[in-house]
C-alpha cells in the first residue's frame, strides 16, 4: 500500500506574500479586468452611435459613483498592465532577473501605474470631463 503521509503541494498559506507574487497575480487579474472593462467602453461607443438619447443614458451611468469607480479601476488596470508589460519586455531582453532588480521593477510598475492613474483622473476631473 502507498504511503499517504507524503507532503502535499504547498498552498498560498505556506508562502509569504512578496511583491513578485503580487505583481504576477495583478498582471493576470488586470488582463481579465481589461477584457471585461472593454465591454463598458464598447457600450459607450454603441450608445454614441445610437443617438443622443442613448448616449445620455450611458453618460448618466458612467457619471454615477459606481460608473466612475468602474472607469477609475479600468484606468488603473490599463496603466498597470502597460507598465508591467514593459517590465516583462525588458526581462525578455535578458535584463532585470536579479532578485533586487526584480523586486525594484515590480514596485516601480505598481507605483508608476498609480501615479499615471491619478494624473489622468486629475486631468479628467479638472477639465470637466466627468461632468
Amino acid at each position: 500500500m502507498a504511503d499517504t503521509r507524503r507532503p502535499l503541494s504547498p498552498h498560498l498559506q505556506v508562502y509569504r506574500w512578496q511583491v513578485q507574487m503580487v505583481s504576477s497575480i495583478l498582471h493576470r487579474a488586470t488582463g481579465v479586468a481589461l477584457a471585461v472593462g472593454s465591454a463598458m467602453v464598447i457600450a459607450g461607443l454603441l450608445a454614441l452611435a445610437g443617438g443622443e438619447h442613448s448616449f445620455d443614458a450611458f453618460r448618466q451611468f458612467a457619471g454615477s459613483p459606481f460608473g466612475m469607480l468602474l472607469l477609475f479601476g479600468w484606468t488603473w488596470a490599463l496603466f498597470y498592465h502597460l507598465c508591467n508589460g514593459i517590465r516583462h519586455l525588458i526581462q525578455d531582453a535578458g535584463a532585470g532577473y536579479a532578485i533586487a532588480q526584480f523586486v525594484r521593477s515590480s514596485w516601480i510598475s505598481i507605483i508608476v501605474s498609480i501615479v499615471l492613474t491619478l494624473l489622468t483622473w486629475a486631468y479628467v476631473l479638472t477639465a470637466g470631463g466627468a461632468a
